[in-house]
């Protein structure tokens, strides 16, 4: 009997599947609908971290070529986000970088990250070369600001 019911639950699990394409298994459900977007070129990791009062990006100064993807990674001490200061940006650039920012909770300002390994990304694809110069909002307060060099 428990057999029975055990594999009529599986050709039900099945059927349900039939024709859907399975998500990718390195991504989490807990994971903002921006993390599972697909990246074209290179990946730069930035790992966010927060013990005691010190909060920060690591590296905070961040390299990367044109065309790539930074991929913001709550690492510790969450909530984070990554969240650009307009006035830091090269001009004209604002629009194009809202659009490079799948998922956003306002104006240049990337969603929080509450769980452990979920992580955002921010395409540079289209972007002009320059200095752009961001923020956690939870902890701008206690240092925690970054400076991407898009080369």
């Amino acid at each position: 009997m428990r057999l029975t019911l055990i594999g009529a639950a599986v050709a039900l699990g099945v059927l349900a599947c039939k024709g859907k394409e399975q998500a990718p298994a390195d991504q989490s459900a807990a994971q903002p609908e921006a993390a599972a977007t697909q990246t074209a070129g290179p990946v730069v990791e930035v790992n966010m971290t927060g013990v005691g009062n010190v909060f920060k990006y690591e590296p905070d100064v961040i390299h990367a070529p044109v065309g790539a993807t930074v991929r913001f990674i709550n690492v510790s001490g969450g909530p984070h986000n990554a969240s650009f200061y307009p006035d830091s940006i090269p001009a004209g650039t604002a629009d194009k970088l809202n659009a490079a920012m799948a998922n956003r909770m306002d104006n240049l300002s990337g969603p929080f990250l509450i769980t452990a390994n979920d992580h955002y990304d921010v395409s540079l694809a289209g972007l002009p070369t320059g200095t752009y110069k961001g923020y956690c909002t939870p902890h701008q307060a206690l240092g925690m600001k970054f400076t991407l060099m898009v080369e």
